[in-house]
Order: structure tokens, then C-alpha cells, then sequence
């Protein structure tokens, strides 16, 4: 069995385990911990085994079916590797804040969610890559509906109103799979072997239009998955709602996906669809819904949980800016700010998770003055406020101003176009990031509480995880290199080179 494999299996076994019986806590952050070594070593391995290959490293494949072909195959390149990296960093921070006296359900829904999350990542056949990914979403639902916070009326509204978002938007998706799937068979045997449909998608690469038409019904199906405006409506209560280790699954890891799936399936079959006039534009007008109709929206938040999870759906424009411009640069920082973006928002909710725990509310207005109580608190909240806004040295800066640059300069663009506009636009939205973000630091930290509340600051044992995921928004932001150095330049490349 590949070590790929392992890493998938490894969650969905713990979980298994926690449900016949064995200690909760301890095996699901034995299997956290365990995993998150195992990523770490394959991330050190990467560069030797990927010498001289163009492809997947680590690849291995396990045949399930002839006709149609499918296979349980998995593989990894520098974009699955970070992104497995983020799941692995963010599910032992999950599962590591589940208090003692949370039922075992906890982690074993922590456990499906990043065992689906990476499957979705590592898998190299498309019917595994989707698979996987509505594994992870069944008990994201359950939890939302049994353990939520709110009232089982508000509870059960939530889940329904995700279910049937995500339910909508997975069946888009597999319209829009099916029928690439259908396209670069080749009238013969189906396939969904990844590597196989980019060499049909090389050689005999679709025209134009039905390019855009397929990838339009992809940017459905996957963007409903990210919360792409209008199709958002669903991811702020929702998270709002989550428990917070599935708050930090969900909005960190799983809410990638569909980022992933544009990345990795839909750009390198179908270069020129992104390209094309109409869906340029309805891209282009969509993302900036997220940026600016969305950080007005936060602005107005009374609640931090509601601020965070506007904001999680705000911070998405930014990546679906790099993936609209195709360059380079730009899709290195939309990659980069994926995971950025995942370590910063699962260490905010953490910290959410934590007020709400020992304050019974998160309304602003009856927050204040816990910088004097909790002063280890606030330093770690303040990581995670001040890469969110995006400041220099902290990860998600190197990210925002990848896309930003890459995008401006579209393919040497000379003049003033849609994209460029678009990045003029979309630069608002940092100031908006600013604006909401010092203002609820500042409501939670500073002055007095009008209601008096107090708290103290965790135990050194509890700040081990959120002190990792601080650690690691600071080293990535000083040092971006060290993630940027596993996308290959020709991966990125060649995405771009195939929109000329």
C-alpha cells in the first residue's frame, strides 16, 4: 500500500475504529498527528520523486472496474501536496479541540470530513476525486443538524438550506463531469483516469465554444461548492452554525475543493473554456460579487462568527481573481492563498470556538477588555486577524499579492481591460478585509465589556495547535518559497501557455 493511500485511509480507519469502540480523543489524534508526519515526509520527498516527470509523483492505482474504466488511483503534484498539507495541519488542530466531554460523534465526523478532503486531493481518477468529496459532506450536514449551536429549529434550517445548496450544486458538477468524461473518451471505452483524459484533451482538444459552454457548467458546480456569488448563501450560516471543529474543516479544507477541481480538472481539459469572452465575464462580474457585495456585508456583522464566515466567503474572490487571469504568477498566489486562507480562518474559528465555549455569545457588543484577561489569546487571535487583512510577513499577503500583480499584468496586457478593472475593484476589498476585521479585534480586546464577562487564557496543552497554525502563517508568510518550490513551473505554465 502507497503512502498516499495510507494518508486517505488512515482517517476513514480511526473513525471506524472510534465508532466499534476505541478511546475517541486518543485515536483521533494519534491518527491527526500520525497523518500530518506522513505528509510532511512525502512534502520532503517531493522533489526527488518528482525529477524528470511531468506528471503525478508517488502514483499508484488499484483497478476497480474495466468498462468503464475506473480505478482507485492516487498521485500527487505540488498543488495536491500543500493542499494535503493544509488538511493534515488543520485536522490535527480540529480534532485536538474537542473537549473531553464531547461526544465521540465529534471526532469521528472531524475524521470522515479529512479523510474525504484528502481523497479528493490525492485521488487521480475523477470518479474518486468526487467520490470522496460527498463522503465529507454527509456529516458536515449531520453535525450542523444534531450538534450545532442555535436552537434545533434554526439547527435543522441550516443544515437543510446547505444541504440542498451543496446537493444542487454536486449535481451541476457531475452533469459537467459526465459530460467532459463523455467528450475525451473518445467514442470509445469511458474513462476517468485523469492523466488518460489530458492526453485525449491534448490531442484532440475540443472547440472553443463547447470548451466554455462545459466549463461554465463546471464554474457552476464547483463555485456553488467555494460559495461563488450568488450561490453563497448557504456558507456563512452554515458556519456560523458547525461545531467549531467542523466550522475549521469545512471552511479551512473542504470549501477548497471546488478551488481544486477548477485547478486541477477543468483548466488543464478545457484551457481555452476560462478564456472565452462570455465566461470571462460572467467570472469576472461573479468574483467581484464575493469581494465587494460580500465585505459590505461582513461590515454589517453584529456577531464574530458571522463576521468570520462573510469574511471566508469574501477572501474567495481573491482566488477565483487568479484562476479568471491564468497566468503564472497568478495561479502560484491563488494556490498559495488557498492555503493561507485555510490555516488563517480554521485558527479564527478555533479561537471563536473557544469565546464561545467559556462566554456563552459572540455579539460584539458584549464583548471588551479581554486583551487584560486572556493576553496569549489575543496575541494568537491577533495572527490570525492580521494575515486575514492580509499583513506583510504573514501568509496570506504573499498570496493576495501574487494574484494581484499576475493578474493586472495579464499576458503582458498593455491597456486597460475587464481584468485589469476587475483588479482595481477587487483591491477595495483589502481595505473593506481592514475595516471589519480591526473593528471586531478592537470591539473583542480592547476597552471594557459592558457586560462584565471575563476570560482566562488556555492551558499550555490547548495552545499547542493554535500555536502551530500561527507558527505556520508566519513562517510561510516570511518564507513562501518553501511551498512555492513545490508547484512545478511547468504545471503552472502550461495552464497559461494553453489560454494563448
Amino acid at each position: 500500500m502507497s503512502l498516499l493511500e495510507i494518508v486517505i485511509l488512515l482517517p476513514l480507519i480511526a473513525a471506524l475504529a472510534i465508532w466499534l469502540g476505541a478511546p475517541a480523543r486518543a485515536t483521533s489524534v494519534g491518527a491527526a498527528i500520525l497523518n500530518l508526519l506522513i505528509v510532511l515526509s512525502l512534502v520532503f520527498q517531493f522533489k526527488s520523486a518528482s525529477a524528470g516527470k511531468a506528471g503525478f509523483a508517488f502514483e499508484s492505482a488499484r483497478i476497480v472496474l474495466e468498462n468503464p474504466a475506473i480505478s482507485f488511483g492516487v498521485g500527487a503534484d505540488g498543488v495536491a501536496l500543500i493542499l494535503a498539507l493544509l488538511t493534515a495541519l488543520v485536522t490535527f488542530a480540529a480534532v485536538w479541540q474537542i473537549s473531553g466531554e464531547k461526544p465521540a460523534i465529534y471526532h469521528i465526523a472531524s475524521l470522515l470530513i479529512a479523510g474525504g478532503a484528502l481523497g479528493a486531493f490525492l485521488c487521480t481518477d475523477v470518479f474518486f476525486i468526487y467520490a470522496f468529496h460527498e463522503l465529507a459532506l454527509i456529516p458536515t450536514f449531520l453535525m450542523i443538524a444534531l450538534h450545532g449551536h442555535g436552537d434545533s429549529d434554526h439547527r435543522k434550517a441550516v443544515a437543510w438550506k446547505t444541504t440542498i445548496y451543496l446537493g444542487a450544486g454536486s449535481l451541476v458538477l457531475l452533469a459537467g463531469l459526465a459530460w467532459l468524461v463523455l467528450e475525451y473518451s473518445g467514442g470509445g471505452k469511458l474513462t476517468f483516469d485523469l492523466n488518460a483524459l489530458r492526453a485525449q484533451a491534448a490531442a484532440t482538444p475540443l472547440p472553443t465554444e463547447k470548451q466554455g459552454v462545459i466549463f461554465f457548467i463546471l464554474l457552476l458546480g464547483f463555485g456553488t461548492l467555494v460559495s461563488l456569488f450568488p450561490f453563497h448563501s448557504w456558507a456563512a450560516p452554515a458556519y456560523a452554525t458547525a461545531p467549531t471543529p467542523v466550522a475549521m474543516l469545512h471552511s479551512g479544507v473542504l470549501k477548497k475543493f471546488g478551488l481544486y477541481g477548477l485547478l486541477r480538472i477543468a483548466m488543464p481539459l478545457l484551457p481555452q473554456g476560462v478564456h472565452v469572452a462570455w465566461v470571462q465575464q460572467a467570472l469576472l462580474f461573479m468574483l467581484l460579487g464575493n469581494i465587494l457585495v460580500m465585505g459590505f456585508v461582513t461590515i454589517h456583522q453584529k456577531r464574530l462568527d458571522d463576521v468570520l464566515g462573510n469574511s471566508s466567503v469574501m477572501h474567495m474572490g481573491y482566488i477565483f481573481l487568479g484562476l479568471a487571469a491564468g497566468t503564472e504568477i497568478a495561479l502560484r498566489g491563488a494556490v498559495l492563498l488557498m492555503f493561507a486562507h485555510g490555516i488563517s480562518i480554521a485558527l479564527l474559528f478555533a479561537l471563536a470556538g473557544r469565546l464561545r465555549s467559556q462566554l456563552g455569545t459572540l455579539e460584539l457588543s458584549k464583548l471588551g477588555g479581554l486583551g487584560s484577561h486572556a493576553p496569549a489569546f489575543t496575541v494568537l487571535f491577533a495572527f490570525g486577524t492580521f494575515a486575514s487583512i492580509g499583513l506583510p510577513g504573514l501568509a496570506n499577503f504573499a498570496g493576495e499579492v501574487m494574484v494581484f500583480i499576475g493578474s493586472f499584468t495579464n499576458f503582458g496586457a498593455t491597456h486597460f481591460g475587464p481584468l485589469q478593472w476587475t483588479v482595481v475593484f477587487a483591491l477595495w476589498g483589502v481595505v473593506m478585509s481592514a475595516v471589519y476585521m480591526l473593528r471586531a479585534y478592537r470591539g473583542i480586546f480592547q476597552g471594557t465589556a459592558a457586560s462584565g464577562l471575563f476570560m482566562t487564557d488556555p492551558s499550555f496543552s490547548q495552545r499547542v495547535p493554535l500555536i502551530l497554525l500561527a507558527a505556520t502563517l508566519l513562517i510561510v508568510g516570511c518564507c513562501p518559497w518553501l511551498l512555492l518550490s513545490l508547484i512545478k513551473t511547468d504545471l503552472a505554465a502550461g495552464i497559461a501557455a494553453a489560454a494563448h
